[in-house]
Formats: C-alpha cells, structure tokens, sequence
C-alpha cells in the first residue's frame, strides 16, 4: 500500500511529465516540421495543422509507453543503472512510435537522419533533468536534510540488521530511523515489539513507514501492523528472512542487495478498476435491494416472527478490507439473536429454525449482504469474510503473505471459492487452505468477465441446490 504523505514526488513526477512532453512536441516542431508535410489518410488529406496531430499522437503514446514501462517509477532507493535501464527502453520504445507515425503517412518525407537527430537531442534533454532532480534530492537529503522519510523497525536479525545499517550509512536515501523495535533486547532498541504498538498509536504522524520482519512476528501482530499503517496513512514493508519468500503477490524492492516487500497493488485495487467495479456493486446492488429484498423483507419479517422472537436481521462481525471490521447483514435463520464466538452453523444445528433451514439451503439468507456492498464494505464478488476469531485461527495455518494478500481487496457476497464448493463450515484445514487458494486466484486474475461468470454460476449452484450453507 502506497501513500504519498511527506514526499515530494506528488509535485515531482507531474512536473516531469509536463517537462518530457514540453520537450518532444517542441524539438518535433524544430526538426520535424511536420506542416511542411503533406499527411494524407488514402487519398484524402487530413489535419491543416499538421504538426496538431503530432501533437494529440505524441501525448497519447508518451504517456501509454511511460506508463506500461514504468519510466517515472523512480524512487529513493532505486540506483542510477535502473535509471539510465529506464532512460534506454523508453528511447527504443518511443522511437518506434516516431517512425510508426511517419510510417502510416507514408507521404511524409523527412529523412531517417533527422528523426533519428530529434529523438537524440529529445532525450538527452529528458535525460539531463532526469538525472539531475535525482540528484538534487539526494543532495537535499544529505546536506539539507530535507526530503526524509521517518521509519520504524519491527523485529532483528541478519536481514534486519544489514538494512538498517543502509539506512545508517547512506544519508542520501533520506531514511531516518525513529526507533528500533525488537524481542532480542538489543541494547539499541527502543523496546518489545508489544511496546511498539504504543510508540505507534502516540506518534502517528511523525511515521512514514514501517519496516516488519515477518519472521520475528505473529499472524495477529502482523494484522495489527496493517492495520496501524491503514489508519494512519502510512506504508508498510515487510523483510524477509530469506530469498526464498519472495513471492510475486509481492513487490520486492532492493535496498542495496535487501529485498524488502510491500503489498503490491493488485488489478482490483487499481483506480480505474475501482471505478468499474464500484459502479457495477451499487448498480447490481440497487437492483437486488429494490426489486428483490423489497417485497422478500416483508414476506420473510411475518415467517421469521411467526416461528420464533427476535429481529429480522442478523448482524456479525466480520474480517473486511485491511482487517477492518464490520457487521455484516444476514436474514436470520437461528433461533439466537447473537454471534457465539467462533462458531460456523454446522449441519443439523439445533439452533436453525424451519425457515432458516429453507433459507439457507437456499442461500437466500445471504441476500441482506447487498446492502454492505451498497455501503461499500463489501463487493458483490471477492473473497468470503470470516469471523474475527477464524482470521486468526486459519491465519496460523496459511501462507503468512497469502493471507495478508486476501484481505488487500474487499470482501464479496459470493466469490470463487464458494463457486468451486469451499464455503460454509470448515472441517479440515484442506478446506481453508483451498478456499485461500481460489481467493488468491481470483484476486490476480480479476476481470468483469470473470465477476458475471461467478455471478451466473452463484445462481446456477443455487436453483441446483449445489450451493450449500452449511
């Protein structure tokens, strides 16, 4: 999770942008001079100002290839090869552009030479104040110290201590070392890791980021740590003890020859995807709600009181979006009107009431969900949300980076797992660990597509009755 709270690149980058574009439309105009040119499309002759289609053509695909390759991805940490690296592939990819432009009016007659001359002196330029603010904020950090990142460190070890030690001799990074938390009683911290969750609660906003060693903590203490750096605005990193942990769900950045790893943005959480898919919950929602639970509320409100006391809704809490919780609504099919601890309905529960029985074998008890995702805390599709109690349990017996991966996205009403029959009651631990597996799936390979397949075979399952609460 990324945020942008004491950097400079929010004013940086799209001033850079602004810079790179300024410099390939201007030397196109020196050297290219396109409306000395006649562009014709078949035989018809197109844009009287001809140097204004250059002009749209050079935007789009400038801010296409830069964003596909990542070009303005630079952060502090990131070295000069990985620069000149990026510097490099968007000149061959963008000189491509150039002569694919020429290429297409094929009445455009302006020698290779000259192209070949205005893409050089275009990124040399582009290069130079590449280069240059790079280093203006290394030397900002060093001699000014300004532009610093305040940090905290959770846990010891080799990994541990070898990045911190980066962090102690390369001022030029501008990572400052607030405070050291760790169980080893090193005699530089500045407490137990149970002391840090203090530290971190009074000095909020003093925090940019936080390094945790996933060896050195717990599945709750790890939960925790997510979300302290949810509410409080900041990013989180993880350390790993070795190589071999790195996984691609992962970003893995180098800090010298570090790895260090931060949750990576996964397509869902994208902002246009965000957008698509928000759009599609409150529509598809609406629609439930009005021309479904409507007239369903009422008809099941006189059955539900006529077989026992209590409310027509039940409220649980469950595990959401960065382990926040939230109630989540249910049609009640229980005799009780409160949440036991931990405890899945099992088959021939004794708590389950007549109609609860219909209910829920025809999952029609999960409906009143579409009023969660309605007010954002739930999709119509994505992983399950479990207990408060389950996360943790299961959390023990899963992939550590899984399970933080799966609660990176907001829970669903239905989901790919349940499709595939993981839902309901675990019995074995093959069934939580198949359930994460189809979540993470899911999760990587989003789609809208993907969403209205699950939502068809959802209803599929159920007119079937393969759909099983229990």
């Amino acid at each position: 999770m990324e945020f942008k709270r004491g950097r400079y690149s929010w004013v940086l980058r799209p001033l850079l942008i602004i810079y790179d574009l300024a410099i390939i439309n201007v030397l196109a105009y020196v050297f290219l001079n396109f409306n000395n040119q006649k562009l014709y499309f078949f035989s018809f002759e197109i844009f009287n100002n001809k140097n204004v289609l250059y002009f749209i053509y050079s935007i789009i695909f400038w801010l296409l290839s830069t964003h596909f390759l990542k070009f303005y991805k630079v952060y502090r940490y990131t070295s000069v090869l990985n620069i000149l690296s990026l510097i490099l592939k968007q000149f061959f990819v963008y000189t491509f552009l150039v002569y694919a432009f020429e290429g297409f009016f094929r009445s455009i007659n302006i020698e290779v030479t000259v192209t070949l001359k205005y893409l050089s002196y275009s990124f040399i330029a582009i290069s130079f104040v590449k280069l240059l603010s790079y280093y203006i904020l290394k030397s900002i950090r060093v001699y000014l110290k300004g532009n610093l990142r305040n940090i905290v460190v959770i846990g010891g070890g080799e990994s541990v201590n070898a990045l911190k030690k980066i962090f102690q001799e390369k001022k030029e990074l501008g990572y400052n070392i607030q405070a050291v938390f760790s169980n080893t009683h090193d005699e530089n911290s500045s407490g137990s890791i149970e002391d840090s969750f203090n530290y971190l609660e009074n000095n909020n906003d003093n925090i940019d980021e936080i390094y945790c060693s996933i060896s050195d903590l717990s599945e709750k203490e790890l939960n925790e740590y997510v979300r302290c750096a949810n509410l409080n605005h900041c990013n989180i990193k993880f350390i790993p003890n070795t190589k071999k942990l790195i996984t691609k769900r992962y970003k893995t950045d180098y800090y010298n020859y570090i790895p260090v790893l931060s949750i990576q943005e996964v397509a869902l959480n994208n902002e246009v995807n965000k957008l698509f898919k928000r759009t599609f919950d409150i529509v598809f929602s609406i629609l439930i709600i009005v021309f479904v639970l409507s007239w369903l509320s009422i008809v099941l409100f006189i059955l539900i009181k006529l077989e026992s006391k209590g409310p027509l809704y039940f409220k649980h809490k469950r595990t959401g979006i960065n382990y926040k919780a939230f109630y989540c609504y249910k049609y009640r099919s229980l005799t009780t009107t409160q949440e036991s601890k931990g405890t899945y309905v099992s088959q021939n529960d004794k708590r389950v009431t007549v109609i609860g029985k219909f209910i829920r074998r025809t999952s029609i008890d999960e409906l009143p969900q579409f009023i969660n995702v309605l007010k954002g805390e739930m999709s119509v599709v994505g992983p399950r949300p479990h207990m408060l109690t389950y996360t943790d349990d299961y959390s023990k017996k899963i992939n550590k980076y899984n399970f933080i991966y799966r609660h990176n996205v907001k829970p669903g009403v239905t989901g790919l797992a349940q499709i595939k029959g993981y839902r309901g009651e675990i019995k074995r631990d093959k069934d939580i660990i198949n359930r994460v597996k189809y979540d993470i799936f899911y999760i990587e390979n989003w789609s809208l597509l993907l969403d209205l397949k699950i939502i068809g075979q959802t209803i599929i399952n159920v007119v079937k009755g393969d759909d099983k609460a229990y």
